[in-house]
């Protein structure tokens, strides 16, 4: 099949999708879904010419027959069966998403807000009930750029989970999301959240991304949070689905004066996965602190995609992505720092390592500084290869195995991230699951049924 044809159809059948759903949802919903309509008939999806998406290909997997509910369905979910799928389970105060839509029950419902002032709950709902507030900021963050991956999620999102943190307001548990993909046949989902905090205490968010059987699918989400003066929050993302999966993630974070904001992305399993980080930091003695560690093998094709601005003076940045990549799989890194004018005493860091275990696995990796203040400390780097030579040799002499001595090798390049991980439940979970699979014991999501061949 031609570029071209793909492209064609990948278009059209986008454009179908959204035209079935430009006229419905909340009046706010439906003018920015005409308004994503409109610049998507015009710019379509990211192809090779575009330089964010040169080793990201699309087009292809929006040729398949892909399924979209603009309607919630009904689903009934066997909380055993989650966490067959080595969710942690963890101490948290517990939100599940089904294929793209909040899901009710008698323990989780739609909204509600605590004696405290924090509200969790459905961004429907939320636009619902607590509409100025919702309004105020949906959207925001994420106008500022120009992304078709986002275009099409405003598009065609459907629900997704609404947080407001009030200021000296904290979390009685850290909320964790289960995003689970169910289905018995191809389909397309677009969840997208929106999470806004005024509280100085350090309130924790995490994300695991599922899929609970085999069918092909394709999940575009997108995350809008916002950091108020002072405010903290540390955010969590666990993406494990099998090799049939497209799973897309666009996250921007937008932050104010003296607030701080602290990720980790684990990606442990996909077919194809791309995640997008835009961090704003608006006003002065604003942190951030990203990273990520992705783990790959087969055909599996994994990209990260950072963007950091400092516009005002005085805030910190720093970076770290890792990869460990096996067989055919390819990975790709592409940071970018950027420092505006009026950004003096600007700290910003930005570092990529990966690891080659087989020849055949390829690793592009673009660091990027655009600086136009003269007072700041910046600096980035990449690297890139195998497995050390002489921390090998050292292993070996001690009467370590080949095979351990590689896996404790790997294990230890990978603790670079997971330290970063401050649940400590959660970092447990995460690295028995990271030496599972290094130890090839992950060739399918987890524990689970699902075949990843």
């Amino acid at each position: 099949m031609s570029t071209n044809l793909i492209q064609n159809i990948a278009h059209e059948n986008i454009l179908k999708a959204m035209e079935s759903v430009r006229d419905l949802g909340l009046q706010p919903i439906v003018a920015k879904r005409k308004e994503a309509f409109e610049m998507f008939t015009a710019h379509g999806l990211p192809n090779k010419k575009n330089e964010n998406y040169k080793y990201t290909s699309l087009e292809q997997h929006y040729t398949g027959k892909y399924l979209y509910s603009p309607f919630t369905t009904s689903q009934n979910i066997n909380i055993d069966d989650v966490f067959k799928c080595d969710v942690p389970s963890l101490d948290t105060e517990l939100i599940i998403l089904t294929n793209g839509w909040y899901y009710e029950s008698k323990s989780q419902p739609k909204l509600r807000k605590q004696n405290n002032g924090i509200i969790i709950g459905s961004l429907l709902e939320a636009m619902t009930q607590y509409p100025e507030l919702v309004l105020n900021y949906f959207g925001k963050a994420a106008e500022t750029y120009t992304d078709e991956l986002n275009t099409i999620n405003q598009a065609l999102m459907q629900d997704g989970l609404f947080v407001f943190i009030p200021r000296g307001a904290k979390l009685d548990k850290p909320i964790q999301i289960i995003n689970i993909v169910v289905a018995d046949e191809s389909i397309q989902i677009y969840p997208r959240h929106l999470i806004i905090s005024e509280s100085e205490e350090d309130n924790q968010l995490l994300i695991c991304d599922h899929s609970l059987n085999p069918s092909p699918f394709i999940m575009n989400g997108t995350m809008e949070v916002f950091l108020k003066d002072n405010a903290k929050l540390s955010f969590y993302r666990m993406q494990n689905a099998h090799n049939h999966s497209v799973q897309l993630t666009n996250n921007f974070i937008r932050q104010s004066k003296g607030s701080e904001f602290h990720s980790v992305f684990i990606t442990l399993h996909g077919g194809t996965v791309r995640n997008n980080l835009w961090v704003d930091l608006m006003e002065s003695e604003a942190n951030c602190n990203i990273n990520g560690l992705w783990l790959a093998d087969k055909n599996q094709h994994i990209d990260y995609n950072t963007f950091i601005r400092h516009h005002s003076p005085q805030c910190n940045s720093n970076q770290l992505f890792k990869g460990i990549l096996d067989d055919e799989a390819t990975g790709i890194f592409s940071g970018k720092i950027l420092v505006e004018k009026g950004a003096q005493k600007t700290n910003a860091y930005q570092s990529n390592k990966n690891l080659i275990i087989n020849p055949s696995a390829k690793v592009r990796s673009k660091p990027q500084l655009e600086i136009y203040a003269d007072d700041v400390k910046c600096s980035h780097g990449s690297a890139t290869g195998k497995l050390d030579d002489d921390a090998m040799f050292y292993l070996r002499s001690r009467g370590i195995s080949h095979k351990e001595a590689c896996q404790l090798l790997m294990f230890a390049f990978a603790g670079d991230i997971t330290k970063q991980i401050l649940i400590e439940p959660l970092k447990k979970e995460v690295e028995e699951l990271i030496d599972k699979r290094l130890r090839g014991e992950l060739s399918r999501c987890n524990r689970c049924a699902i075949s990843c061949s």
